[in-house]
């Protein structure tokens, strides 16, 4: 009976500790899986952290894509705005430098222009000197102002006191002018009458304007009739006393504004007919 009850109580003492240790490895399990599920916890909420930082990440992207999408569109109308603006600003600026150059052109050939007129001028100057120079000063002065020649003859040398008739001294002078004039059948003349303020009493002469314009007329037959100028080229004209050449209070300033004048006129047409042929030659 004894050995009975022991051997009862062993076999219970054996299952028992076999139930301990399933329980033991069952507690291990149980605390292994808890320590799992806690980690996979742990790892889920942090992938969800991250998935919700990602999708706050991608919003913010998608606005700033959308944002720079419309700068680029923006930027690109810019790009073509400006290129239309280069492309007018360039065009304006080639046609600004092509307008320069032509400028430059026209002025050149006028600055030519200007030096063959003065060659011009300076020849007949020349001419003048030459035929006239062993003339008095006081009797024939030869200037230019402002590119025309004028040729003062004093009245003493050409006229009378008083009349219109030319000396036969006054020939010689005139000749000599007219053997210039010849040389340059391209050149046009006006011949001016000068006189004083003194008023005139005389047959046949109304007064200063009449006088002045009878002498200049004196001269333009003389020259067209004695030396072969043509009439066509000649221009004649009374100024009386109103262009002196000094005040008229002393009888030597009366006889320096009594005098005749030749005007050689500057031929405009001619001049833009030069500059008209210098355009031409540098197309």
């Amino acid at each position: 009976m004894k050995k009975a009850i022991a051997l009862v109580i062993s076999g219970l003492l054996l299952s028992s500790c076999v139930s301990q240790k399933k329980f033991t490895e069952l507690e291990e399990l149980q605390q292994n899986t808890k320590n799992l599920l806690d980690s996979a916890t742990v790892k889920l909420n942090t992938c969800n952290d991250e998935k919700d930082a990602a999708l706050a990440s991608f919003a913010t992207l998608a606005e700033q894509n959308k944002f720079l999408a419309a700068n680029n569109q923006d930027l690109i109308n810019n790009i073509g705005n400006l290129t239309t603006l280069s492309q007018k600003g360039a065009e304006n600026l080639e046609m600004s430098l092509e307008s320069m150059k032509e400028k430059d052109i026209r002025i050149q050939r006028m600055q030519d222009a200007v030096t063959k007129k003065d060659s011009v001028t300076l020849a007949l100057v020349t001419s003048l000197k030459g035929v006239l120079g062993d003339l008095s000063d006081d009797d024939i002065e030869i200037n230019v102002e402002k590119g025309v020649v004028y040729v003062s003859i004093s009245d003493k040398l050409l006229f009378r006191s008083g009349s219109y008739t030319i000396t036969s001294k006054a020939k010689v002078v005139l000749g000599k002018v007219a053997k210039v004039v010849n040389n340059k059948p391209e050149l046009e003349f006006m011949v001016e009458g000068h006189t004083d303020n003194v008023p005139i009493k005389s047959d046949g002469i109304l007064d200063n304007w009449d006088l002045s314009v009878k002498r200049a007329t004196a001269v333009v037959r003389i020259l067209e009739k004695d030396f072969g100028v043509s009439p066509a080229r000649m221009t004649a004209s009374g100024r009386s006393s109103y262009v002196p050449l000094a005040d008229n209070d002393t009888s030597a300033n009366r006889a320096k504004n009594r005098r005749t004048r030749i005007v050689v006129l500057p031929k405009l047409d001619q001049f833009y007919d030069l500059i008209d042929e210098g355009m031409k030659a540098s197309k």
